[in-house]
């Protein structure tokens, strides 16, 4: 080895000792991510911390780290973080970046405490291989639980939601009033729908157009009968239909389609019904013919 190799490998070692401590100290130094306070997700935000643990024992942790993971979330990762969160209904005021943080950190200590878990009780190490996606889905998928959760509340509630509509339409309201008198008589503030609702008329009120706020309504509850009441009011809306007589078809159609889910449901019940009842016939013919076939097989019918 030649004496300036012999001085490169000390200085090539120095300097990426100091880029590590450079990077470290940037990150370390770096403010967490500022809390939520306007808007709904300001007030999803103040909901959760006042509700207590756990959310708000792992609340400033979350947001520190997601400072420092903010610049790995980007592109189409951010857009597809915000949809699930908007059709979540803000849950627990996160911000895309929180969520990451929190996939990130349940990756990390799921997999810590397995790999201590394997090395106390001589377990295999795959478990931990095992065990660090799953945890690191485990926010996401908690996030969707929740989004279907709501989707299914908003479409069970929407066709009362839209016979009232047509009520106070037919009564001189116009379809902002009719929205914002429902809103504010609904029996819980906190309902899906109520939500829903009054996020339309605050995006009304802001200036956007019906087909706008109405068509953001689809983007947060995906499903197929807001998606068709959707449509029913815009294309009234276009073509000058009485749109009170529009919502009053809407809520009929649905009302029949609830009907077919339930008898198809019912008889997909009976279907799934057959075998546990096999079952029970086959348990109840051991039970009167085993005591018979054992009689006969020790010979317990020979004469005397």
């Amino acid at each position: 080895m030649t004496a300036s190799s012999a001085l490169l490998l000390p200085i090539g070692c120095a300097l990426l000792v100091l880029a590590a401590a450079t990077a470290a100290f940037s990150l370390a130094s770096k403010p967490p991510a500022p809390r939520p306070t306007l808007g709904n997700r300001g007030l999803k935000r103040a909901e959760a911390l006042e509700a207590g643990a756990p959310f708000s024992l792992f609340e400033p942790p979350i947001r520190y780290l997601a400072a420092r993971v903010s610049c790995l979330c980007n592109g189409g990762l951010r857009l597809r973080l915000a949809l699930a969160i908007r059709q979540s209904g803000d849950h627990l005021g996160l911000s895309e970046d929180e969520l990451l943080a929190m996939c990130m950190s349940a990756g990390g200590a799921a997999g810590a405490a397995t790999a201590l878990a394997a090395s106390l009780w001589a377990l295999p190490v795959g478990l931990v291989l095992v065990a660090i996606p799953l945890a690191t889905l485990a926010p996401w998928l908690r996030l969707r639980a929740v989004a279907r959760k709501r989707a299914q509340s908003v479409t069970r509630s929407l066709p009362g939601v839209i016979d009232l509509a047509a009520m106070c339409m037919s009564a001189g309201l116009d379809f902002p009033g009719a929205l914002r008198r429902i809103a504010s008589s609904g029996s819980g503030f906190k309902e899906p729908i109520v939500e829903e609702l009054q996020r339309v008329l605050q995006e009304l009120d802001l200036g956007r157009t019906r087909r706008d706020a109405m068509l953001g309504l689809v983007e947060r509850i995906p499903t197929e009968e807001v998606r068709e009441l959707v449509n029913s009011v815009v294309q009234a809306e276009e073509k000058g239909s009485p749109l009170s007589r529009v919502l009053t078809i809407q809520a009929q159609t649905l009302r029949i389609r609830r009907s077919i889910a339930a008898e198809e449901t019912a008889a997909d019940a009976a279907l799934m019904l057959i075998g546990p009842m096999t079952l029970i016939f086959l348990s109840v013919i051991v039970l009167l013919l085993g005591p018979v076939v054992l009689r006969f097989a020790t010979g317990g019918f020979q004469p005397v």
